[in-house]
């Protein structure tokens, strides 16, 4: 059996070996698991295996054990492939059993043929997802993994594998010659939901191209594939993804870390492009959806490569400078060690964003407060721990809103800038729908991964009409903020999709959107140069106390939380007599707030019950920002 580093370079020959060992006992599916599992768990060996996140494909050997970090945008339809198959020697009559786990194309020696009618041949299911790099991720998030990374690539143009391949001048001769090559490529095709395995009559392949251009401009596709990413100006690669294991438990925004077989073959694409020729012998209409949906689900490997999965992990977070789960006991180490040190992190962050708001220190109490909220539980449809806040008196006409954005972009893992405006709400696409022509969910902004920090601007916000579209997009916003859910579009019917997503608004008066907390900026300053000011205050502060600020931000958020009877009982006779001396003065929504705001109060200063210090506290935080509003109503006229 293959030892060393084959387990990186060449996966699948270690799956040849166990099932050259165990034949059609299934067991041989279970032992590859858990071989991969032990070879991860090896000192750094995950550090060691290549990331389609910060390798370029062109880098990565075909065939080779890779990973990837991205969110499940869609799921396609299961599809069936050739588990087991058998071969036959044209010549000597001779019969091989080959394994079907882990490949797109059935791969057959020379003078060798499948035998579809084999009494060996099994047909097993698998399921397919499409997963594009987490949205909104941040660079920091990026360039930590990249300087975690140690695997060593360079352009697979130097790979040299040792099945037959086709000589340079035999591809010059198919490229001058297509006809003739989707010949030599026909070959036989599972049946049932497309995209199964496939296998080519002859073991002759087409290079990997190093660069994916020359590939894309023989293909001649009508127009550039949509890579179907929620947000604008996302970069990376999509991917298809073969999982064979537990697909149940994974669902559509999910964000993963992927380890599998990277398939890239170039045949894949001449498969599909016959296919499409086949279904133009078909109704036009019919043909039009069929190849639409076969476009989508099938396009270049040289674009959307496929990961075929040996092993899947739903991720807690995406923060690199935290263990990954952060409930195994060898992390309890390091969350003890963190919290230990609690205190003066938090003084530092509370000294650093008010300083990035202005000198406002209430504010930054308010932002510390959101920065680590998340929904916690559901009570019917109640999303318990969200905590949107409003942030008004933002200086209009200023750069201000732009460069706090940044500042938060350098605190969180994943975040987006909504630049609220009258063109932007008319025209962009925040609900994703189903595309029933091509079979596929089509993205839109607000298809978010958890714990991704939505900043909407409203400062941007001029007098104009909002259309029918405009309406539907704010109405999407108001419910994302109060219920945490987003209705994703099924043209018949909308399915609801629950999310967790904080949500930060910046605005000029009172914001038009709904938000649990509304805190009036007081500056203290008004810097004549605000990117020098942000900048200087982002360049003061030392790349480690940073960090820790990053790490302070994201570990509370997965800190459990009680309230002791006692408290509980001191908390309710508080409201009573707060209720006995003014009965308008506080209302049942107003505990609730209160309650919010002592929860994470108590959890920003590592305390996972509430005390009494700290619910005093909080009354008194609630007390300040409540006279402030009054204040600037008193002062405008009318309610901020």
């Amino acid at each position: 059996m293959p030892c060393g580093e084959d387990w990186l370079s060449h996966p699948l020959g270690i799956v040849q070996g166990f099932f050259a060992q165990n034949g059609v006992n299934p067991d041989w599916e279970k032992k590859v698991i858990e071989y991969f599992k032990e070879k991860l768990k090896e000192n750094n060996a995950p550090k060691w295996v290549p990331s389609l996140n910060e390798v370029p494909l062109h880098y990565l050997k075909p065939n080779s054990f890779v990973k990837f970090r991205c969110m499940v945008q869609d799921m396609f339809d299961p599809e069936f492939y050739m588990g087991v198959y058998e071969t036959v020697n044209r010549n000597t009559k001779a019969r091989v059993l080959h394994f079907g786990k882990y490949r797109d194309v059935a791969e057959c020696g020379p003078q060798q043929e499948v035998d579809l009618n084999s009494p060996r041949t099994t047909t097993l299911e698998r399921q397919t997802f499409y997963c594009v790099p987490v949205p909104g991720e941040s660079t920091w998030v990026k360039e930590a993994y990249v300087n975690a990374n140690q695997a060593r690539v360079s352009p697979s143009t130097s790979y040299t594998p040792s099945r037959h391949k086709r000589s340079y001048e035999d591809d010059e001769d198919m490229d001058l010659q297509p006809n003739k090559q989707k010949d030599q490529h026909t070959g036989a095709r599972q049946a049932g939901n497309g995209g199964g395995l496939q296998w080519s009559g002859e073991p002759k392949r087409l290079e990997t191209e190093a660069s994916s251009g020359q590939q894309l401009s023989s293909l001649n596709l009508s127009s550039p594939f949509d890579l179907n990413f929620p947000l604008p100006g996302e970069k990376g690669p999509a991917c298809l993804v073969k999982v064979y294991e537990d697909w149940d438990c994974f669902k559509v925004n999910d964000v993963l870390e992927l380890y599998g077989i990277l398939s890239v073959d170039p045949v894949l694409s001449i498969l599909n492009n016959d296919e499409r020729d086949a279904s133009s012998l078909l109704d036009p209409m019919e043909c039009t959806d069929m190849a639409e949906e076969q476009r989508v689900h099938s396009p270049p490997a040289s674009l959307v490569p496929r990961i075929h999965v040996v092993l899947a992990q739903k991720l807690q977070h995406i923060n690199p400078l935290l263990p990954a789960c952060l409930n195994k006991e060898e992390s309890k180490t390091f969350v003890s060690g963190f919290m230990s040190e609690l205190s003066p992190v938090r003084a530092e962050l509370l000294g650093f964003l008010t300083h990035a708001l202005l000198g406002d220190s209430l504010a930054a109490e308010y932002l510390i407060l959101h920065l680590i909220s998340t929904v916690y539980t559901r009570r019917d449809v109640l999303p318990l721990g969200k905590f949107t806040v409003n942030l008004s008196g933002c200086p209009r006409n200023s750069t201000f809103t732009e460069h706090l954005y940044r500042i938060i972009q350098h605190l969180v893992p994943a975040s987006f800038r909504l630049q609220m405006t009258i063109e932007n709400m008319n025209h962009l696409k925040f609900i994703p729908h189903k595309d029933y022509a091509a079979n596929r969910l089509v993205s839109g902004l607000l298809q978010l991964p958890s714990n991704t920090s939505l900043v909407i601007d409203e400062t941007l916000l001029e007098q104009g009409q909002l259309d029918t579209p405009g309406v539907h997009n704010v109405t999407a916003l108001s419910n994302l903020i109060t219920w945490q859910k987003v209705d994703y579009d099924f043209s018949y019917h909308q399915m609801e999709f629950p999310c967790n997503i904080n949500v930060f608004i910046t605005s000029e008066g009172r914001s038009l959107l709904p938000a649990d907390c509304q805190i009036h900026l007081q500056p203290q300053l008004m810097p004549p140069n605000m990117e020098e000011y942000m900048n200087s205050l982002l360049s003061a502060v030392l790349p480690s106390v940073l960090n820790k600020f990053r790490i302070y931000l994201t570990l509370l958020r997965f800190l459990d939380y009680s309230i002791s009877d006692e408290i509980t009982k001191a908390v309710e006779d508080d409201f009573v007599e707060m209720r006995k001396n003014d009965p308008q003065s506080i209302t049942a929504d107003d505990l609730h707030q209160l309650l919010i705001v002592a929860r994470f109060l108590s959890l920003s200063a590592g305390q996972t019950t509430l005390s009494r210090e700290r619910w005093l506290r909080a009354k008194q935080l609630e007390s300040l920002r409540r006279a402030r509003l009054q204040q600037q109503k008193c002062v405008n006229g009318n309610e901020l």
